[in-house]
Formats: structure tokens, sequence, C-alpha cells
């Protein structure tokens, strides 16, 4: 987890016409939000790997993930993620589904 990723899931939270038919009222989506976070290891990020993506604004994702040697990125936004000029191998670019649904 890093600052800007941090913020866009603030953002995304408290955007109340997303959840327009909630499964998770306000204040569960807040205890939904701060349980992921205690789960979270905070990263400083010391190498920007740029230009890469063609939406900048995606960037510090791949950042974020290969300065915590994750092993994939889960996204709903494939085709941003797919098309970066670095190719990086060990990391996977998965839908919610497929990784749901992928062998442990």
């Amino acid at each position: 987890m890093g600052e800007k990723l941090f913020f866009e899931y603030e953002a995304l939270a408290s955007r109340s016409r997303l959840f327009d038919s909630p499964s998770l009222n306000e204040q569960e989506r807040r205890e939904f939000l701060d349980g992921f976070y205690s789960l979270c290891e905070w990263l400083q990020i010391s190498y920007l790997w740029r230009p890469n993506l063609s939406d900048e604004g995606d960037n510090h994702v791949i950042e974020l993930a290969l300065a915590g040697a994750a092993e994939a990125i889960i996204t709903n936004n494939l085709s941003d993620f797919k098309g970066g000029e670095l190719k990086f191998p060990h990391l996977k670019i998965l839908t919610p589904k497929q990784f749901l649904e992928a062998p442990i």
C-alpha cells in the first residue's frame, strides 16, 4: 500500500452514488477498509518505472507491486495494465474473478 493508492481507495469508498443499493452501509464500508488497511504493508517507492503505462495514473500501482514483490495485480482494468512498454513476466495482471478462481 502506498499513499496514492490509499487516497484512491478512500475517494472510491466515499462515492455514495457507487453504492446506491449497497450490500454494505457506510459504517460497514469504513470497517471493511480499516480491516483491509490493517493487513496492508506500507511501502516506500524508491524507483519509478516510467514512462510505462499509457495511463500515467496507473504507474504507481505497478511500482507498488514491484516494490512489494507482489505476484499479481488484481484489477478489472486489464487493458491499461497489460499494455505497458516495460514487461514484468513474474507479475500477473488478473481480474478479481480470475484471482478467486485460480488454484492455490
